[in-house]
Order: C-alpha cells, then sequence, then structure tokens
C-alpha cells in the first residue's frame, strides 16, 4: 500500500488519536508529503461510499490544520479509499467542498 502512494510520503501513524473539545477521534492514517510539506489524511471504508463520509474527513481536515500542522505547512489534504462508489454520488458530494479532498476505491487482491 505504502509503495502505491509514491515517493515523498512520510508514515506519521494509524488510529492518530485527536481530542476535539474534550472528545476523542481518531484518523485511520496520517502522512505527512515532503514535497508538497502538508500533511494526508486517509481514511478508510469497507463498505460503499456514503457522502456523509467527506463530513468526517472534512472534520478530520480541520482538526489536523488546527491542532497538528506547522504554520508553514500547506493546509492538509484528505483521501477516502472506499470500496466502491457511484461515480455521480461522489461528483455530487465533492461538488462545493473547498478543502482538498479525493474519493477512490480500492480492492483487495491475494499475492502468492
Amino acid at each position: 500500500f505504502l509503495l502505491e502512494l509514491g515517493a515523498g510520503f512520510a508514515f506519521v501513524g494509524r488510529q492518530v488519536l485527536l481530542d476535539v473539545g474534550g472528545e476523542e477521534f481518531f484518523i485511520d492514517l496520517l502522512f505527512y508529503h515532503l514535497k508538497l510539506r502538508c500533511y494526508v489524511v486517509i481514511e478508510l471504508k469497507a463498505g460503499k461510499f456514503k457522502p456523509e463520509h467527506l463530513g468526517q474527513l472534512g472534520f478530520y481536515l480541520t482538526a489536523v490544520d488546527r491542532q497538528v500542522k506547522h504554520a508553514q505547512d500547506n493546509p492538509s489534504i484528505g483521501l477516502l479509499l472506499c470500496k466502491s462508489k457511484n461515480k455521480v454520488v461522489a461528483e455530487y458530494a465533492l461538488g462545493d467542498k473547498s478543502q482538498p479532498m479525493g474519493i477512490a476505491e480500492y480492492k483487495l487482491v491475494e499475492s502468492l
């Protein structure tokens, strides 16, 4: 999986704890992109994409930008990985988002 991301990604952690207003939230995967100088939040969903997933991802991006990133860093980027997605639903869900987010499908393969 890490090799598929390409060069420049540094692994920060998995199930990264964010404390927001006294409540705990956990980011599935957090990376830092060295060339882009920004954090990359990756959320994994075992099922089909739902528009509300972007609300969760946007919340995490805001929390990382306010609590984790430094002043010289660029705004964080979000990536939602789902088992499947309806392309039209995904396009509508992303239509008015101001934060940099993307939706992609993943496929599990067995290796020998």
